[in-house]
């Protein structure tokens, strides 16, 4: 991991994956992920995964990882591997209680993706933007990609980037 977060962000472990899926579940709604996916992702690429923890308890969780920047991962499903081709660092999930929304957690997330894609010489974050949340996402400097993926998740859904 580069540079520490303050604010409660930590190093996700494995023991953290309840949690996690109890959150996926409460804030994504149809687009939750399986604990199986998230521990998943933990295993491939544990430098991006975070957990946001305050007064000892789970309020939030950061999954990122390197991906193909047109392509967003299947929802629900694993990925097997990261790929050896990957052209952009991919924004996964930043899931957060509403008592942790409007902390800062989200954006110092944010910083620390952006820090972690740039350390890796990737150009760009790419993500998926689900419930609205591209609104949030336009704010921390995302563009709407041009891509038919997005429809992969569904109506209402954006493939968004930022370069790094």
């Amino acid at each position: 991991m580069t540079t520490p977060l303050q604010g409660g962000w930590r190093a996700m472990t494995a023991a953290d994956l309840p949690a996690m899926t109890r959150i996926s579940d409460e804030v994504h709604g149809v687009y939750t992920e399986p604990e199986a996916v998230l521990a998943e992702r933990l295993h491939l690429y544990p430098a991006g995964c975070l957990t946001l923890e305050r007064d000892g308890t789970v309020t939030g969780y950061l999954i990122a990882h390197p991906w193909h920047r047109d392509i967003p991962p299947s929802l629900g499903k694993a990925l097997g591997a990261i790929p050896a081709d990957a052209d952009t660092f991919y924004l996964h999930d930043l899931a957060l209680l509403p008592a942790a929304r409007g902390s800062g957690a989200g954006q110092a997330a944010t910083a620390f993706v952006l820090q972690l894609a740039r350390a890796a010489g990737f150009a760009d974050v790419t993500l998926m933007a689900v419930n609205g949340a591209d609104g949030f996402w336009a704010r921390q400097g995302f563009h709407y990609a041009d891509s038919t993926q997005a429809s992969s998740y569904g109506e209402g859904t954006f493939l968004m980037r930022q370069s790094v």
